[in-house]
């Protein structure tokens, strides 16, 4: 598969399907936290399945040396729609990144290695998201995180923001996944 080289002085990433090893390698792949569980599953579970559907991309982002993988993230191509006054909407084209998780097994062998999340997020995941920008409309990078306070404030330090409760709800009942229930609707400007 073509797709934009990036590799930093830890990490390369490589689309879920460039190696046969991948698949064998996401069986190692695990979150540490209960509410995460999906995140893991999806990898295992869907993740193959999505690819050849052609409903979404997964990424998975590897240690240079060890080529353990150290997180993965899922792209997709999506739309939010915003009411703007009684009954007009503006519907804004962006990308979603509907998975995005860190590899607890590979953070406990690497304690010496922080930031792993925000570290995919700057060097893979925004730049792929600009690449595919250039050549399809995108206005906006979208997440349904998780709610839990430490991680809707992890994303805002990423650059992610909330709509206020209202818009909130607007985007809820037009384009939430059902799967995405309980979760929250973040965005950020491309």
């Amino acid at each position: 598969m073509n797709y934009l080289p990036i590799k930093t002085e830890t990490f390369y990433y490589q689309h879920l399907f460039d190696s046969e090893d991948n698949i064998q390698a996401i069986r190692s792949f695990s979150v540490s936290q209960k509410s995460g569980k999906g995140l893991e599953d999806y990898l295992k579970l869907l993740a193959a399945p999505e690819e050849d559907d052609n409903i979404a991309r997964t990424y998975l982002v590897k240690d240079n040396e060890t080529h353990e993988i150290a997180s993965y993230f899922t792209l997709k191509s999506g739309l939010f729609t915003l009411e703007l006054s009684d009954n007009q909407f503006f519907t804004v084209p962006s990308i979603e990144l509907s998975n995005f998780s860190v590899n607890s097994s590979y953070r406990k062998q690497h304690p010496e290695l922080s930031e792993i999340g925000k570290t995919t997020f700057r060097e893979f995941i925004l730049p792929l998201a600009r690449f595919i920008q250039s050549f399809l409309g995108a206005k906006a990078l979208y997440i349904y995180a998780l709610p839990e306070d430490k991680l809707i404030e992890h994303y805002k330090e990423m650059g992610f923001s909330r709509l206020s409760k209202e818009k909130e709800k607007y985007v809820h009942s037009h384009v939430k996944p059902k799967y995405d229930e309980g979760c929250i609707f973040m965005y950020q400007i491309l």
